[in-house]
């Protein structure tokens, strides 16, 4: 008895373009302009992460700006006072000085609802793509791996234009990468 196209599993580095399957057994690609088409989703899905990321480094300022023209923030509480010649002693060094237990407090400003919601909405969306992109990459299909990569360093290359190079120097800049999450 004949069976139907099926979707072949691959554990090891392969080429196969036919009967791949690519995360779902309802993404099956059974021709070639299939695979190629299915391709270059993967390339727009991989641009489309990098966007998430330039997206919510984006919004982290605007909404910190927004706090910070309502008087939250270090800016508009002034310097504090720190440092080992300071009279007070910090939470932790009181906690290893007297071997008690020591609860650190919140740091950072409260923020709004609102603001929270998008933070987290964007963060999940970058989680689930993230992850999306490690399972496409896990068909050990070369041709999709490739994709992947060209997605991502596109994506970089669109929405990573600027540079802020104090912060770079200083070691602030964000250097995360392609990390899962």
């Amino acid at each position: 008895m004949p069976m139907g196209p099926k979707c072949s599993m691959n554990m090891l580095w392969n080429t196969q373009i036919e009967d791949t399957c690519i995360v779902f057994r309802s993404w099956h690609i059974s021709t070639t302009s299939a695979f190629v088409f299915s391709c270059l989703v993967v390339v727009g899905l991989g641009v489309l992460y990098e966007y998430l990321r330039v997206a919510q480094r984006d919004v982290d300022r605007r909404i910190a700006a927004r706090l910070s023209a309502q008087g939250k923030g270090k800016a508009a509480a002034g310097a504090s006072v720190s440092g080992r010649d300071s009279p007070e002693i910090d939470s932790e060094e009181a906690g290893l000085l007297t071997g008690s237990l020591v609860v650190k407090g919140y740091t950072g400003t409260s923020l709004p609802f609102a603001a929270r919601v998008t933070r987290a909405s964007l963060y999940g969306a970058q989680v689930f793509l993230s992850f999306f992109l490690m399972l496409v990459f896990m068909t050990y299909n070369a041709y999709l791996i490739l994709a992947t990569v060209v997605g991502a360093a596109l994506g970089h290359f669109i929405f990573s234009s600027y540079m802020d190079i104090d912060a770079v120097l200083s070691g602030g800049a964000d250097s995360k990468g392609m990390a899962c999450h």
